[in-house]
């Protein structure tokens, strides 16, 4: 099938920030589920914030390819970007959703939401840590996004001083998720803000983290609507790449240190900022990351498109094969926290993400391909894979 436009190259930046994202999310669910120990040192302890990059990832991507056909006037179809992103996002979340209906005994958790919550994507609402397929918190957040932003972007585009208008909105809506997560430290308990609370209110609630793909998609309003100051911005590629290092080191310092401190609890000013300064520090690395003059965007690390590829069907599988392995493993005396052990769980969780990439993902997005092929000037990040059809990030 010949595509209706050329392929563009994939962004290797782009792919390793998706690597290296995905990595920390193994990472730190290896603690969780399998070893319940810092397993990776500090790395571990991070690991969380790989969901905050692909956040700041994510707003960039959709960000750009909505506002791309608006900044030239064009026509920018509501029903086809919802299709195209159903069918990117459902086939493989339905998929792991019914292998943790079907093994209830083996992958339920403390507790399990109504079928039609996981449906609808808001299972994430009230959602306590333990609790059945828990990690899909972050998807029900960006399909919220999703939702959400290409309304309000057609919205304001209709108005007068539209680019006026969503700059405000963008920076009321970051002041927004501050002012959520101070007021859930101020309305529960303050200091003694206990981590169902933090559960609730914090952690999986997408009222305190749809900020962090705001900052995705400030670089995507630059780059569409000032293009000489986000071309001046990417010209220094090299510096964006170590100021977004030098910040996002600060920023792992202080949430290791500052953000519960034992005895005390959650910071008020580390829970109502600190996310936001995360997401920051990810956006400036994502700068880089398109920057052809960055280290980051001319070294392509062996693997990371792989891993980038695989990113999303690898995050939705790899916890209920943690879970699933660890029965077998046992019964072999493997020891889960020698290499050895690791590399098994590891591989098995890869090996089964890459599986469903490939058996549900790639079928699903050459019929979206086919059915609603991307615009020229979309704003996607496209490519060419072997059997020659499109492909959209």
């Amino acid at each position: 099938m010949m595509n209706r436009h050329p392929a563009a190259p994939r962004i290797d930046g782009l792919d390793t920030l998706r690597a290296c994202a995905i990595v920390l999310v193994l990472m730190s669910h290896y603690s969780v589920v399998v070893s319940h120990k810092a397993t990776f040192g500090f790395l571990t302890e991070m690991g969380w914030m790989g969901v905050d990059l692909f956040f700041v990832l994510s707003g960039y991507l959709i960000g750009n390819q909505i506002l791309a056909p608006l900044a030239r006037g064009a026509s920018f179809s509501l029903p086809t970007f919802f299709a195209r992103r159903l069918l990117r996002t459902v086939p493989n979340y339905l998929v792991v959703l019914a292998l943790y209906l079907l093994l209830p005994s083996q992958l339920g958790g403390s507790q399990t939401a109504p079928l039609w919550r996981f449906l609808t994507f808001t299972q994430n609402i009230g959602l306590h840590f333990g609790e059945t397929f828990s990690h899909s918190w972050s998807l029900c957040v960006e399909e919220q996004f999703y939702v959400i932003l290409p309304l309000a972007a057609v919205l304001l585009a209709s108005r007068r001083h539209a680019l006026r208008w969503g700059w405000l909105a963008l920076a009321g809506a970051i002041a927004a998720g501050m002012v959520v997560r101070g007021w859930a430290w101020m309305a529960h308990g303050q200091n003694a803000i206990s981590n169902v609370d933090f559960a609730v209110h914090v952690y999986y609630s997408s009222f305190a983290r749809f900020d962090e793909l705001l900052p995705g998609v400030a670089i995507a309003m630059l780059k569409n609507f000032h293009g000489g100051l986000y071309d001046a911005i990417l010209r220094r590629g090299n510096a964006l790449l170590l100021g977004g290092l030098a910040a996002l080191a600060i920023m792992v310092y202080l949430f290791l240190n500052y953000y519960q401190i034992d005895d005390y609890g959650f910071t008020f000013s580390m829970m109502t900022f600190g996310y936001p300064l995360l997401a920051a520090s990810f956006a400036v690395l994502t700068l880089a990351a398109l920057s052809p003059n960055s280290l980051l965007h001319r070294v392509r690390i062996p693997g990371a498109e792989q891993l980038a590829l695989w990113s999303y069907a690898l995050y939705l599988a790899h916890k209920p094969i943690f879970k699933l392995v660890l029965e077998p493993l046992g019964r072999w005396q493997v020891d889960t926290d020698g290499p050895v052990g690791i590399a098994l769980v590891m591989a098995a969780a890869v090996l089964v993400g890459w599986l469903l990439y490939r058996v549900v993902e790639t079928p699903f997005m050459r019929a979206r391909a086919r059915w609603f092929p991307v615009a020229a000037g979309s704003g996607a990040n496209v490519r060419q894979d072997q059997a020659g059809q499109q492909r959209v990030a």
